[in-house]
């Protein structure tokens, strides 16, 4: 059974069909790039999957539980939705930075706003434990506790945010503001922000295109050390077609709103069997003059 499961999501805004059925699995711990020209459907795709959009049909499977259902979308309560939605890390082109906050702060603001909903469950926990004890006393008890508890939550998301902007090379900048950070430490710390949620599945949607040349390669380095040194299951949609080709584990072409093509990148880059994936690599060559794919035409 693979870990996450896409079965005929189908998306319209309008008349306009965008997603026309989409399948497509992926295994615990697999990089998944999508590839595909300007309005395939790819980012559509990836904010369908985060609960950004919601697919008109289709089913979304992770470890064999459903996690969305087209049918059933609307009977589910906000709790269920914003729980299922946790299943997913989305680092987006623009970054999407607040600018009032420093680095620490960006990484830190997402699960600090959890906490709350954390407490409540951990005051029930309390009041049990003080059951016995006379209401004042255990009132002050389960008030004391609960702000203890607080603390501690707020310092282990702080070492985690610092643990995380360590691990994309930012240690030095934690107390820098997005403007005063480049466009690739900028993306850097959104990647640091969605770790911090501990995704199953991390999503990235085109994190480079907002960057200048110089500062992609910094962006695609940190994505490919976080393949390398942890388990992580990510989807990422790209144009950065070598960076696809040396980093997936398989690789999906999609053109006009449906699976075109999938693979590995050795099956796809190198032995493509679309008119379509042929004519779009070509394309791609001629584009970023990318000389290591060998496009293998049909005889």
């Amino acid at each position: 059974m693979a870990f996450l499961e896409v079965k005929g999501i189908r998306k319209s805004f309008g008349n306009t069909e965008v997603l026309k059925g989409i399948d497509f699995d992926i295994n615990q711990g697999e990089v998944l790039s999508i590839i595909g020209s300007s309005g395939s459907g790819k980012t559509t795709l990836l904010r369908c999957l985060n609960y950004l959009e919601t697919a008109d049909e289709g089913q979304v499977y992770l470890n064999g539980d459903v996690i969305f259902d087209a049918k059933t979308i609307k009977k589910e309560s906000q709790e269920t939705i914003r729980t299922h939605s946790l299943n997913f890390g989305m680092v987006f082109q623009q970054f999407n930075l607040f600018p009032q906050y420093t680095a620490l702060e960006n990484v830190m603001l997402a699960p600090n706003q959890m906490i709350p909903q954390v407490l409540k469950a951990k005051k029930k926990e309390i009041k049990l434990q003080y059951k016995d004890l006379p209401f004042f006393k255990r009132m002050k008890k389960v008030t004391t506790e609960v702000l203890k508890y607080r603390k501690y939550l707020l310092d282990a998301n702080k070492e985690t945010a610092k643990e995380l902007l360590a691990r994309v090379g930012l240690k030095d900048k934690m107390k820098n503001y997005p403007c005063e950070l480049s466009g690739g430490q900028c993306q850097r710390v959104a990647i640091a922000r969605a770790l911090a949620m501990r995704p199953n599945i991390l999503c990235f949607d085109e994190p480079t295109s907002a960057l200048d040349p110089e500062l992609t390669g910094e962006v695609l380095k940190v994505i490919k050390e976080l393949k390398e040194t942890t388990n992580s299951t990510m989807i990422i949609v790209t144009h950065e077609m070598e960076f696809a080709k040396h980093v997936s584990d398989k690789v999906i072409f999609m053109a006009n709103g449906v699976v075109e093509e999938v693979g590995t990148p050795r099956q796809v880059f190198d032995h493509p069997k679309s008119e379509k994936t042929i004519a779009f690599l070509k394309k791609a060559v001629e584009d970023t003059e990318y000389e290591d794919i060998r496009i293998e035409e049909d005889v």
